[in-house]
């Protein structure tokens, strides 16, 4: 018999990122002469190809939904002592999903790395929130938490050299 709630937990967090990487691919992200927005604003050099960011986000979503289903697990369900870290999760989880359409739908990349400072800090609580439940949390959190700082810094650097564009504020 299949295991549900896990198949869902980890699943579940992919959703949005398939919904943001959908959005992106119709069109949001691409200009009048159907050149892909994000193509021609100003990147550092340490900007990785854009593959990358497909297989990385998939692997840390799928971590984190895996995290979320070892604290539901070891909490025995839904109940009081799961409600902070599951709450945390799901408010994270969706400040994560916003920030695609920030950046890429609305080309805000200001806002966009006030959102991502603030979605630090959520996933570094529901990160905490998780390793009181169950240390062992901590393997599939801390890479999200990394390349939270990562994409952080590389949304800062964007900003920063295209802060001056009007296209991008």
């Amino acid at each position: 018999m299949p295991n549900w709630n896990l198949i869902g937990s980890l699943i579940f967090p992919n959703v949005g990122g398939w919904v943001g990487a959908a959005t992106t691919m119709v069109g949001q992200v691409s200009n009048q002469k159907n050149n892909s927005w994000y193509e021609t604003i100003k990147k550092p050099t340490w900007t990785p190809p854009n593959w990358v960011f497909g297989p990385a986000w998939t692997a840390l979503y799928t971590g984190m939904g895996y995290a979320s289903y070892m604290v539901y697990e070891d909490c025995g369900g839904f109940n009081e002592k799961a409600v902070l870290p599951l709450a945390l999760y799901g408010g994270q989880l969706v400040l994560n999903w916003m920030w695609t359409p920030i950046f890429f739908g609305m080309h805000k990349i200001g806002w966009a790395f006030i959102h991502i400072l603030t979605l630090d800090i959520a996933a570094a609580a529901c990160a905490v929130s998780f390793f009181k439940v169950n240390s062992n949390t901590a393997y599939f959190m801390t890479p999200y938490l990394c390349w939270l700082a990562f994409a952080t810094c590389l949304n800062h650097s964007i900003w920063e050299l295209n802060k001056d564009d009007p296209k991008t504020e």
